[in-house]
């Protein structure tokens, strides 16, 4: 079946995924962190699809492509960083965080294997 949307690329369902899980176990985290950790967490999780679905758009060139999934991929080694920070914080449990952690990386692995055939997902 040929993709016609970002929307079907099991990554960014993936990252979604991921992103809205994120966003509600931040919710719990502590009032002090909104402008800190809360924020930071939320913007780099939601940044991965983001830039999935920018770099979609771009898919016509191979090295725009390359870039943007890049990108995504930045914000999502990002987000491990913020998963890891809330750990040590003691606002996510350690079980919890190896969950996201191993998603995450299921996510960079996926968007890795993009980056190397940016040629694969040009349009016909």
């Amino acid at each position: 079946m040929k993709v016609q949307s970002f929307r079907e690329l099991e990554v960014y369902q993936l990252a979604f995924e991921l992103q809205q899980e994120i966003f509600h176990l931040s919710k719990r985290f502590p009032k002090e962190e909104s402008y800190a950790l809360t924020d930071q967490i939320r913007r780099s999780s939601r940044s991965v699809g983001s830039n999935l679905a920018e770099a979609w758009r771009k898919r016509r060139y191979p090295a725009h492509f390359a870039s943007k999934l890049t990108d995504s991929d930045g914000e999502n080694s990002e987000t491990q960083h913020w998963l890891l920070t809330a750990e040590a914080c003691e606002y996510l449990d350690s079980s919890v965080v190896d969950d996201l952690m191993a998603r995450s990386l299921e996510v960079g692995a996926k968007l890795g294997r993009m980056i190397a055939n940016p040629e694969k997902w040009q349009p016909k």
